[in-house]
């Protein structure tokens, strides 16, 4: 069982993305370097932050990076504020008797003024700020305080905090509220993947806060067997379909569906799993087709699923209510979909109606 939380702070429990890309676009332009984009900033920065700026600035003292960092950190400071659901998790912390400690690059100063404007200072039990690579300090944390490793849960949204996890033999849960993007979280294999701090309150909870460890990347996950879903498309009184957005599918678009439990007829996980992601009624519903997708690059992590996709008609209000599953949504006709950066098995699904609408 969890009983101890390392947390990163940036990114994870709040948000200095926009204060911190501003601050080295002053660092470049001092430098005499073109700014970059934020898309290419995320994509690019790493941490130590000795390895992004001898990617980039070579042959300039760490000293000076950082004043002309500082200078224009401190303009944009105001800016920082707590992530959505960070408070929440940290009470539900303080509930269960969970030592919760900070191992951050973040400045220590910055992080003193910001933890205590967001009003975490007060449940935080240790913090360790201004740390320049979290894999030499977790080792240290660990033994400090005599953690168990077997209880304890490392959270960060960067590649470099799920390499500290692992240093310090350590579950990692990686967010995707901070810097890197799902696919370089993907990567670096982590415990658990969340898109918000809600998320991995549910997430725990419904594992009574133990976590398994994720198998090897080549081993087969589900004990093996394929993972039956079902997925549908949802028409209004306007003859527009629904279609939402979603992180664990690499952002595309694509339909509202879920897994099919044990004892439970496709039809009902249909009409459940609609009601759980979007709060529609859904009445009319008509089989497809059948689906396989095997290891799609497209989903955030390697999965066997067999996809039964339906359609079906809203039953009263058209009004939508996303669960934490989904980013965005929007009712668009069949051929505007299509247009959309959708992922394949909607694309096909989508395809096969058109070519035998009912």
């Amino acid at each position: 069982m969890i009983r101890n939380i390392i947390f990163d702070w940036s990114g994870t429990l709040v948000d200095d993305l926009p204060a911190v890309w501003q601050a080295t676009n002053h660092v470049f332009r001092s430098a005499g370097i073109p700014e970059i984009t934020l898309e290419r900033f995320r994509a690019e920065f790493s941490l130590p932050f000795k390895d992004f700026y001898d990617r980039f600035l070579p042959g300039f003292s760490p000293a000076q990076l950082e004043k002309w960092f500082r200078e224009e950190f401190n303009k944009a400071k105001h800016s920082v504020a707590a992530l959505p659901y960070a408070l929440e998790f940290l009470l539900v912390c303080k509930s269960r008797s969970i030592k919760t400690f900070v191992l951050s690059s973040v400045l220590p100063d910055a992080y003193v003024a910001q933890a205590k404007a967001a009003g975490f200072d007060d449940l935080i039990h240790r913090s360790y700020a201004g740390v320049v690579d979290k894999r030499l300090a977790i080792g240290p944390l660990m033994i400090e305080h005599q953690l168990k490793p077997e209880e304890t849960l490392f959270i960060g949204d960067m590649q470099h905090d799920i390499e500290t996890a692992k240093v310090g033999g350590v579950y990692s849960c990686g967010l995707l509220t901070g810097y890197n993007s799902l696919p370089q979280l993907h990567d670096s294999a982590p415990d658990l993947l969340c898109h918000n701090l809600r998320e991995l309150i549910s997430v725990l909870d419904a594992r009574n806060w133990v976590i398994t460890p994720i198998p090897e990347r080549n081993s087969k996950p589900d004990n093996n067997r394929p993972i039956t879903t079902v997925g549908g498309l949802i028409f209004n009184g306007s003859k527009q379909v629904l279609m939402i957005q979603t992180h664990k599918w690499s952002n595309l678009w694509g339909i509202p569906g879920g897994k099919v439990e044990y004892g439970e007829p496709s039809i009902d996980a249909l009409i459940r799993e609609i009601f759980e992601e979007t709060n529609l009624k859904v009445k009319g519903i008509r089989f497809v087709l059948v689906q396989d997708c095997v290891k799609s690059k497209e989903f955030h992590r390697e999965a066997h699923f067999i996809l039964l996709n339906y359609t079906c008609e809203v039953d009263g209000s058209s009004e939508v209510t996303l669960n934490h599953e989904a980013q965005t949504s929007r009712w668009v006709g069949v051929s505007e979909a299509l247009s959309l950066p959708i992922n394949q098995p909607t694309r096909l699904l989508l395809e096969a109606v058109i070519r035998n609408p009912s």
